[in-house]
């Protein structure tokens, strides 16, 4: 259950900073880091920041995110198996 919740949390959460980065891009403003947006995707995020990367078309022709953050939902989806199934 707290799993669930902090899931949710992290994904909404970098989702959340995806967009606002690209609105603050857009209005030449001060722009969220992008360690902030990889380790937040790095920490469980990375479904969030995967939807947020293509439903505003943020940082999608940055290989480090484009290979890196669908890499990293790749592992997390598997350290998730991994755990669950696990006898």
């Amino acid at each position: 259950m707290i799993l669930c919740l902090y899931l949710t949390l992290i994904n909404a959460l970098a989702f959340s900073l995806m967009l606002a980065d690209k609105h603050r891009a857009r209005k030449k403003q001060w722009r969220i880091p992008e360690a902030v947006l990889m380790t937040t995707a790095a920490l469980g995020g990375s479904l969030g920041a995967l939807l947020g990367m293509y439903t505003v078309r943020h940082k999608t022709r940055h290989p480090k995110f484009t290979v890196g953050i669908p890499l990293l939902l790749a592992l997390q989806i598997g350290a998730g198996i991994v755990l669950f199934l696990k006898p």
